[in-house]
This record gives structure tokens, C-alpha cells and sequence, in this order.
């Protein structure tokens, strides 16, 4: 089983989620906890997080609790997101938790906070193994 450290040095490879600052907290197979800290450049015109970059933060941590201790490859199939409330937060966080991992198909539930303890959004992924 890849060490926490392994896990960031493997997932350095998503280039966008690097690049807007996600970073992985904890691991364990079917769980999965990332955290974004917020910037000028992740917020919208209402000063709050943009969508986007939310969004992001989800659909990283899936990948990691979906792809982090497995040598399969599982991807998105579908995602549905619910914003709940604006973040006031400096900092947001994300949890995802497997509910299902069937033979070719699994379901994630993903619910995004902030340091304040605001939910922000929650978010159901189904997931597709392709190999």
C-alpha cells in the first residue's frame, strides 16, 4: 500500500489540480480527504470561490480515493455537484467516501467544508474502470 507521500508524488502528475494548488491530507482505499487554500485567482466576482475551482477540488480528491491503491484506472463516468452555500472560508476541504465499487463501476460521495465548518457543496461521482 503507497505511503501518503507516494500518493502526492504520483498525483503531481494532474497538471491542473497541481497547478491550482490541491493537495492531498489523507488516503486510505476508498477514502480520500484534499484541501485547496484559497487565493485571489480561485475566487469569482463576488469574491467567493468560483465554482471551478470547487469543482476541481472534488473531482481530484475522487481521483484519488478511487485511483490511489488500486493498479486499475477508474475515471468519471458522471459527476453531480450541489453548491450550498459561499465559502468565507482561506481554506476549503473535500472528503470523498466510496459507497459502491462494483466489477466495473463504483459511486463516490464527495462533501466539500470549509475552515469555517461551512458545507459548500456536495457532489456524487460514478465512476467507470476502464482497464
Amino acid at each position: 500500500m503507497p505511503t501518503l507521500e507516494e500518493l502526492r508524488e504520483r498525483f503531481k502528475a494532474d497538471n491542473f489540480a497541481t497547478l491550482t494548488g490541491v493537495e492531498i491530507e489523507e488516503a486510505e482505499p476508498g477514502r480520500a480527504v484534499c484541501s485547496i487554500t484559497l487565493r485571489h485567482e480561485h475566487m469569482n466576482a463576488n469574491d467567493v470561490p468560483m465554482g471551478g475551482a470547487i469543482f476541481t477540488l472534488a473531482d481530484f480528491c475522487y481521483a484519488v480515493a478511487s485511483n490511489g491503491f488500486t493498479d486499475k484506472i477508474i475515471v468519471s463516468q458522471h459527476c453531480s455537484i450541489t453548491y450550498l452555500a459561499p465559502s468565507k472560508g482561506k481554506k476549503l476541504f473535500a472528503e470523498a467516501k466510496c459507497l459502491k465499487a462494483g466489477r466495473t463501476t463504483c459511486l463516490y460521495e464527495v462533501d466539500i467544508t470549509d475552515d469555517l465548518g461551512t458545507y459548500v457543496a456536495h457532489a456524487t461521482v460514478n465512476g467507470f474502470t476502464v482497464n
